[in-house]
């Protein structure tokens, strides 16, 4: 098992133009790759604007050739690529879902949303609901760096989940979102960096770039941690690429320093519920 990982963050904007966006994902994948990348992240919803007029629209398009085209590029590039998400149809249900490949282009994971953006606060209202159908699987999957986990955006609000992955073995965990200018300037980082140390693990979370003027603006800056906290990498509310190198032996080290998960009362927790 491979313990450095050259991780890529692409905080890219996605355009009205599903072909545009697509082509310009297919640059920085490109580029990633040539600064020797080993892994790249894509936003929440990074081919489809976020706003619920266009989830139906672009979900009618189908999903499957984006699907077709991450996995070709994983294939060119010899890159694992988190694929951010993307309106998945599957019957009469619509969900948002991320696809992870492999180096080889073969689907390696598929994490369906879990918590949907269902919200009511001031300067924001929301509902997910109104499109998409909830996720209803912890999605953690193996790699030649051992195991990760995967979640979307508002699923980071609900420490269980992101528990619930570290006890499966996840050293790594991925989270393409798009927080907006309400939430992102007070809970981002702070909700970020918490789960990276209530789990002792790496979180990566890739955000869309800001689009000024659109009826959705997103908070951006994706951003790397470490298990202790530490911020590997950050970014601001602009398009582009960053780059960290996880050394996995660090989440042994802090789990050797604070070990937490050898202190675990789930007795206790059983009987609160």
């Amino acid at each position: 098992m491979k313990n450095q990982l050259k991780l890529a963050v692409l905080q890219l904007r996605t355009e009205l133009s599903r072909d545009e966006t697509m082509k310009k994902a297919a640059r920085m994948l490109r580029d990633a790759a040539e600064q020797g990348a080993e892994m790249a992240v894509l936003p929440e919803m990074f081919n489809c604007p976020y706003a619920g007029r266009y989830f139906r629209e672009f979900a009618a398009l189908g999903h499957e050739d984006s699907v077709a085209a991450l996995s070709a590029l994983a294939k060119e590039t010899g890159l694992w690529i988190v694929g951010g998400s993307v309106p998945e149809r599957e019957g009469d249900k619509l969900y948002n879902t991320c696809f992870v490949f492999d180096g080889e282009g073969r689907i390696a994971a598929r994490h369906r949303k879990v918590h949907l953006f269902d919200i009511d606060a001031p300067g924001m209202r929301f509902r997910e609901s109104d499109t998409f159908s909830p996720g209803r699987e912890i999605t953690v999957f193996d790699t030649p760096w051992g195991k990760m986990g995967a979640a979307i955006c508002f699923d980071v609000r609900f420490p269980e989940l992101f528990r619930a992955m570290a006890k499966r073995g996840a050293r790594l965990i991925l989270l393409p979102a798009q927080f907006n200018m309400t939430t992102g300037p007070v809970h981002w980082e702070s909700t970020l960096r918490t789960r990276a140390v209530d789990n002792e693990v790496f979180l990566a979370a890739c955000s869309a770039a800001r689009y000024v003027g659109f009826s959705y603006e997103c908070w951006g800056h994706s951003l790397v941690s470490d298990p202790w906290g530490t911020l590997l990498a950050a970014a601001d509310e602009t398009e582009q690429i960053l780059y960290a190198d996880l050394n996995f032996a660090r989440v042994d080290e802090v789990r050797r320093q604070l070990p937490t998960f050898l202190h675990l009362r789930e007795d206790v927790y059983e009987v609160a519920k």
